[in-house]
């Protein structure tokens, strides 16, 4: 059996690729209200949204177990994998990355545990490339190395409507979500050492999307790209926003994908979030 590949459920794997990689996703927990379950299995994006929007309703988010990624990894060691490769979302952002660096201990050297750095598609895409390494049959350390590499080939830019839910769950600092209240500033976030800064600011909602589409050229340099646009209950503002992006990029777009955010992320940008993943293929 190949290098397996471990990843959380913050990548946001488009739909249209299950079954198409071998993966293993561990999922985070949310909590609405006190009651937990565990994202994308038993609580969806449109439950978080709608707690959202309700009066006196306590949304939060909560890391994998150590003994999550322990079992993870043993019952693909125990199947016949030959290591595995174990990538998450940006410690900065979670404690995800060490429950599983802590599992990974406990298991041994044949588990390398990779920080993404970013979240969403941004860890879904150097996800994918782990896969992809693994099938061609590259060992251990090399397919380590493709995960890091398109970790850094990836730019990932988001648009929220309003700054309040991150400031809340702790994920940006008081001063920068002054920003989104201050003479109503719209903010476009993006992420850099993997936290969560603000880009460029603009004056009204239209124009920060317009923005994302320059941005989002921009990070794309010269070569061949892939695309993925999140939203949150927006297919329609993520539709238009793919089309912008994919008209201005033309022959140099490979693959584009739309794909919803789940409920972790959902937890902590609210309602209106639009978001363009840049996947620099080299």
């Amino acid at each position: 059996m190949p290098v397996a590949v471990v990843t959380d459920s913050t990548a946001y794997l488009p739909a249209e690729l299950s079954g198409s990689y071998e993966l293993t996703v561990v999922p985070l927990t949310v909590v609405i209200n006190g009651r937990d379950g565990l994202e994308g299995l038993e609580i969806q994006p449109a439950e978080v949204a709608r707690a959202l929007g309700g009066r006196r309703t306590a949304v939060s988010t909560s890391r994998p177990a150590p003994s999550q990624f322990a079992a993870a990894y043993r019952e693909l060691l125990d199947a016949g994998a030959d290591g595995i490769v174990s990538i998450h979302l940006s410690a900065k952002l979670s404690g995800t990355f060490e429950a599983a660096t802590m599992a990974a201990a406990e298991i041994g050297s044949r588990v390398e545990v990779v920080d993404s750095g970013t979240t969403g598609m941004g860890l879904g895409f150097a996800a994918l490339a782990a896969a992809a390494a693994s099938r061609a049959g590259q060992d251990l350390d090399s397919v380590r190395r493709v995960t890091v590499q398109h970790a850094s080939q990836v730019s990932t830019l988001f648009y929220v409507d309003t700054l309040e839910f991150l400031r809340r769950g702790g994920r940006i600092g008081a001063a920068q979500a002054l920003l989104g209240t201050a003479l109503a500033v719209k903010p476009i976030l993006h992420m850099a050492d993997g936290t969560i800064v603000v880009k460029d600011k603009v004056r009204t909602a239209g124009r920060a999307l317009a923005k994302l589409v320059d941005l989002a050229v921009e990070a794309s340099g010269e070569g061949e790209v892939d695309i993925a646009v999140h939203h949150l209950e927006e297919p329609d503002r993520a539709a238009a926003l793919a089309d912008a992006v994919a008209m201005r990029l033309g022959d140099r777009l490979r693959d584009c994908y739309i794909t919803e955010i789940g409920a972790v992320v959902a937890a902590h940008v609210g309602p209106g979030l639009a978001g363009v993943v840049v996947h620099r293929r080299a």
